[in-house]
């Protein structure tokens, strides 16, 4: 299962300020943006949501259950994100709110205009390595597993909207771009990594993505992979973390920890055994960079397995 990021949560509201129990809203207004935190505090069902602009939301805590576009129906967790267009009306339902247990969600109302300004800057100034695509938010992919650095640039925008700073509009205005381009960044790893296969013959990436989990076990090197592409070294690594927000390092060791939990789960693999079968020649950088990821030594994830996967 990939891994998601929840940003932070924020502190509730007391029980005596709260205007309502089903979504009361917090709203703080900036000059290309309006944040809006909403807590609900019981069950409900079919409440109605629906913004002017873009929305850009994420989940703090509990749970929703969403209904889009008509027919779109899905649970929407803590660690994920949702885009919803202009005037597309959102029907909520809270299954399992309640005093004890409420949720609580970030909606991030966007200027069209700031939109259309960070794409076109994007695309004047850091053109995507195929000459048929473009930077935009892609609506398609409205459902998002958060990066860390998706995470954190949320976190760095709620902070600066709440914070009480003569220049807040300035930082905002920062951060805000940064979370759109960070957006943009994990929608395109939604397109190229995990449907490579489809592009495998219009992208360069999708066919390198595609090399790099055939050979993890290989000695995967900046010279390979950027041949592969038809780019120079500097070209390919510049481009590959501007258009997915990870360098290549990154993604093979992200893969190459991926399959190692894999293979961990397998009674008869040692934790030796997996560290050389993933690429690792050195078993104790093995098990740093393990512990770097998963916050836990391969040792402890392999013995405590059902413990990790019931949590």
């Amino acid at each position: 299962m990939e891994k998601k990021f929840a940003p932070q949560t924020q502190s509730l509201t007391s029980l005596r300020q709260l205007q309502t129990l089903v979504e009361h809203r917090s709203t703080f207004n900036l000059n290309h943006c309006e944040l809006n935190i909403f807590e609900t505090h019981q069950q409900s069902e079919r409440v109605s949501l629906k913004f002017n602009d873009l929305v850009f939301t994420a989940m703090l805590r509990g749970k929703k259950v969403m209904n889009l576009f008509g027919d779109k129906r899905f649970d929407y967790l803590p660690g994920e994100s949702v885009i919803v267009p202009s005037n597309e009306e959102m029907i909520i339902d809270f299954p399992e709110a309640s005093l004890h247990t409420p949720t609580q969600c970030i909606a991030l109302a966007i200027d069209e205009e700031k939109i259309k300004e960070t794409v076109d800057l994007l695309n004047e100034k850091y053109a995507k390595v195929e000459q048929n695509e473009l930077w935009d938010i892609d609506l398609n992919r409205f459902h998002i597993k958060n990066t860390q650095e998706l995470a954190s640039t949320i976190d760095r925008l709620v902070y600066v909207s709440k914070e009480n700073n003569v220049s807040k509009d300035l930082f905002a205005n920062f951060a805000l771009q940064e979370l759109l381009l960070r957006l943009m960044q994990t929608q395109a790893r939604v397109l190229i990594f995990d449907n490579y296969m489809q592009y495998i013959n219009t992208n360069r990436f999708a066919h390198v993505v595609k090399y790099i989990r055939e050979n993890l076990a290989e000695n995967l090197t900046i010279e390979k992979l950027s041949d592969m592409a038809c780019m120079s070294k500097a070209h390919f690594f510049r481009s590959f973390k501007r258009e997915f927000g990870l360098s290549p390092v990154e993604f093979i060791i992200q893969e190459r920890v991926k399959l190692a939990k894999k293979l961990l789960a397998d009674p008869s693999t040692s934790v030796t055994d997996a560290s050389y079968r993933v690429g690792f020649q050195n078993v104790n950088y093995f098990c740093t960079i393990f512990k770097k990821y998963e916050g836990t030594t391969p040792t402890y994830f392999k013995k405590n397995l059902p413990i990790l996967k019931a949590s």
